[in-house]
């Protein structure tokens, strides 16, 4: 099973955390199956990434000795924690963030690899995380007129989580008794069996109702299976894949679902360029840096786009939080010296989503250019 443990809730404890003393690494370890197949290969990455990082914070003559002996130690850390590999089972690369001083240790596993160097900072550098974003949780039902299957998790792999099997009798001549009256008591039976499927359905994903679900059952019983559907689930609908119900893989499954899945992504990303355009039109949008940065300052956003890459230096006000575009050398807001930032995009990413605000990274989409690679829907 491919691992992302990208969740929107890791990203904001993430976004919220600030070396006061000391400094924060951000690793990233490309595990990709085709580079790195054997244990090995993958412990040489890790071996190499670490020194990497090292060589980075021993030839930084802006850090001082102990900021220096710190990052050795963390290092030493990062190199203990993976050495036996088990925490990569099932990714395909790793984002690992360390700072002794700020008590932080977080590991994630990644659907893909990051190409990235190190970064040695005050904050995390999550960028790239976002650009990957959380998985959404997706669920595949499957029906035929004796047994459902509810296949749930992300776009990248999908687990049976519920089997239904019922009693609906087979149809042949019955002697004895009216055709009709038999054919209609097999009809009954199936669509009972529907209902049962769509309620164990609706029991298992109340309490966490996934961002879209997939029908896939015989065209004659597909209709009957999301008439029976709760109306929660029922507008999640996303459409039917054509599969075999009974002797489908997971993986079979999530093969026939994501054309769906890729397609319901590139929707969301369809409806916020939309959302742009028309809110741009009424002065409801934020187009390029200087302005982004002015409505987060401002708590103003509600959504950010930005072109997957897409990087910029900028300062950062240590009293308020203030961000600018360019080389400010003071806050207008209260006077303070900036400090300089080389790329004051990963920190206008922080701060949305410490403010609870959408962020879409969007990747080969030419619409941002004409607002400087970054744009904001407000919220008033």
């Amino acid at each position: 099973m491919q691992a992302n443990d990208i969740t929107t809730e890791r990203l904001r404890h993430l976004a919220g955390i600030r070396a006061r003393s000391g400094k924060v690494v951000s690793l990233f370890v490309n595990l990709d199956p085709r580079e790195f197949a054997t244990p090995p290969a993958r412990a040489t990455e890790v071996r190499s990434i670490v020194d990497r990082a090292w060589r980075q914070a021993r030839d930084d003559e802006s850090l001082t000795g102990s900021e220096r002996a710190a990052l050795r130690a963390d290092l030493d850390r990062v190199r203990s924690e993976l050495a036996n590999g088990s925490t990569a089972i099932g990714a395909h690369g790793l984002a690992v963030f360390v700072s002794g001083s700020a008590g932080l240790f977080e590991l994630l596993r990644l659907s893909q690899p990051v190409d990235h160097p190190p970064v040695i900072a005050d904050t995390p550098f999550i960028e790239p995380l976002s650009a990957i974003g959380a998985p959404e949780r997706w669920c595949v039902l499957l029906a035929n007129r004796r047994i459902a299957r509810l296949f749930c998790g992300d776009g990248n792999a999908l687990e049976e989580v519920a089997l239904v099997e019922d009693d609906v009798r087979g149809r042949h001549d019955q002697g004895g008794w009216s055709q009709a009256n038999y054919q209609r008591s097999i009809d009954k039976d199936a669509a009972d069996h529907l209902k049962h499927a769509a309620e164990v359905a609706f029991a298992r994903l109340k309490r966490r109702l996934p961002a879209g679900i997939l029908i896939g059952a015989p065209g004659e019983l597909a209709g009957a299976l999301e008439g029976h559907l709760h109306p929660y689930l029922r507008e999640r609908l996303a459409g039917r894949i054509d599969i075999d119900v009974e002797h489908s893989s997971p993986e079979d499954i999530r093969k026939a679902a994501a054309p769906a899945i890729d397609a319901a992504a590139r929707a969301a990303q369809d409806e916020a360029l939309d959302a742009l355009a028309g809110d741009f039109a009424h002065d409801r949008a934020a187009s390029g840096l200087g302005a982004v940065l002015d409505a987060m300052h401002q708590q103003r956003v509600r959504a950010l786009l930005v072109d997957d890459g897409f990087s910029a230096p900028g300062v950062v006000c240590p009293a308020c939080g203030w961000m600018g575009a360019g080389d400010a050398g003071a806050c207008p807001a209260d006077g303070t010296a900036t400090q300089a930032r080389d790329d004051i995009v990963d920190a206008a990413i922080r701060r949305a989503l410490s403010q609870a605000a959408a962020v879409h990274v969007l990747r080969d989409r030419p619409e941002l250019a004409s607002h400087g690679h970054v744009a904001a829907l407000l919220r008033y």
